[in-house]
């Protein structure tokens, strides 16, 4: 199950290793539709990369640090920083090559 993550814990658990975090809101069609693919590469990659939700009518504040300007926004954290985000809805087998990336080279 991934973490919430809020202003309150996004520097811990960001703090080490990749962390993929899931910039949503509840009201999101497309966020609504990634929920079982995200889900899916958590069962897959859940044991190397962390994965998080954090839902942006909460946390306003980070979605304009991380300049999130729309919905799915998925931002990757190396060892507590923001390196590369996403936008939009993608298939799991698109996430799944990137996320192979990503672990390869932080390897």
């Amino acid at each position: 199950m991934a973490t919430t993550i809020t202003k309150d814990n996004l520097a811990e658990e960001t703090k080490a290793g990749l962390v993929f975090v899931d910039f949503w809101a509840p009201w999101c069609g497309p966020c609504k539709m990634m929920d079982p693919v995200l889900e899916q590469l958590e069962n897959d990659y859940g044991d190397r990369i962390k994965f998080g939700k954090l839902n942006v009518d909460h946390n306003q504040d980070l979605a304009m640090n991380y300049k999130v300007m729309s919905i799915p926004s998925l931002v990757l954290f190396r060892d507590g920083k923001a390196v590369e985000k996403i936008t939009g809805l993608y298939p799991k087998e698109k996430l799944a090559a990137y996320l192979d990336k990503k672990l390869a080279a932080h390897a």
